[in-house]
């Protein structure tokens, strides 16, 4: 069975560094370490990264020598992105957001992995985004927050 390849957003880098999300963001990066899941990363996530902390940037790079690929935001991905937003699955002005899982679903990803719980990791929205995704043609794509994805708690 091959390892499933999981999508990380800006959000969960961040929680290595933050007391309330550490253990479960420390911990999925333990599981990339370990080689227990292929890692995607993106072009929009390295562009956010520019504007954090440098403690932040410190953990991106662990991130980055781990990653198995580093997906681009094609005009696919910005199409589908803009679906979500005709929807109204997330606000315009955070359609970083919607790039985040369009990038993930246009790649295949098996799982987006995110702490963002308002855009994102939320039961309702992932069925409208799914619902979206599937009618463009794309498979619906997992969505949690790494609580419940890594096998690792410190």
């Amino acid at each position: 069975m091959r390892e499933s390849r999981v999508y990380v957003d800006t959000s969960v880098i961040g929680g290595c560094c933050d007391p309330e999300f550490q253990e479960w963001s420390n911990g999925l990066l333990d599981d990339f370490e370990a080689g227990r899941y292929g890692l995607l990363l993106s072009s929009l996530t390295d562009a956010e990264i520019e504007e954090a902390p440098e403690e932040v940037k410190d953990v991106y790079r662990r991130f980055r020598e781990l990653a198995q690929e580093v997906l681009d935001l094609s005009d696919e991905a910005m199409g589908l992105a803009d679906e979500y937003l005709r929807h109204r699955i997330v606000p315009e002005s955070y359609l970083d957001d919607a790039r985040h899982i369009a990038i993930a679903t246009v790649a295949a990803a098996d799982i987006l992995v995110s702490w963002n719980f308002k855009h994102i990791v939320h039961y309702e929205k992932i069925q409208k985004f799914n619902a979206v995704s599937l009618e463009m043609g794309y498979k619906p794509i997992s969505i949690h927050s790494p609580r419940e994805v890594t096998t690792h708690v410190r």
